[in-house]
């Protein structure tokens, strides 16, 4: 079971989505998604300041976790706009990329393309350039047939 989109844009683990996702946002210079909302939640599974709380409160350093988690989740309307983000906080199982956001976001896809690893990024990925084409030359035949992404 996994996440398949419709237009050939994604199929595959949600994990590997999510590590694509992640890597996206780290080469637009974004943010940890895992910081941001809808993903970050305090002293959860994949909390990335878990084991920095846990720290501060074996030495009673309580104080500082609150002022640690301060301004977290990170909104998405506090970063300045960008069609990535429509991407990048989307579900990952269910819902659409709508007609009109499909140009945008394969335009802004080709701008980093550069920027990721010419390599295999394994975990069920593959290639993380031949993923993110894929991904691009869905959204621009959607774009084409005037049709959303759908996610299933």
């Amino acid at each position: 079971m996994g996440l398949d989109t419709s237009h050939d844009c994604w199929h595959g683990a949600y994990s590997a989505f999510m590590r694509w996702r992640q890597k996206l946002a780290e080469v637009a210079g974004l943010p940890p998604l895992m910081l941001m909302e809808g993903f970050f939640e305090r002293g959860g599974y994949n909390d990335p300041l878990k084991r920095e709380a846990d720290f501060l409160k074996s030495i009673d350093c309580i104080h500082a976790i609150d002022s640690m988690y301060a301004g977290l989740p990170i909104r998405w309307e506090a970063l300045k706009s960008d069609p990535l983000h429509i991407l990048l906080s989307h579900s990952d199982c269910d819902g659409d990329i709508h007609h009109q956001d499909c140009k945008p976001i394969a335009d802004r896809l080709r701008e980093i393309l550069p920027l990721l690893p010419d390599s295999d990024a394994g975990g069920h990925i593959g290639a993380w350039r031949e993923k993110t084409q894929a991904f691009i030359d869905g959204l621009v035949l959607a774009h084409e047939r005037g049709e959303s992404v759908d996610f299933h």
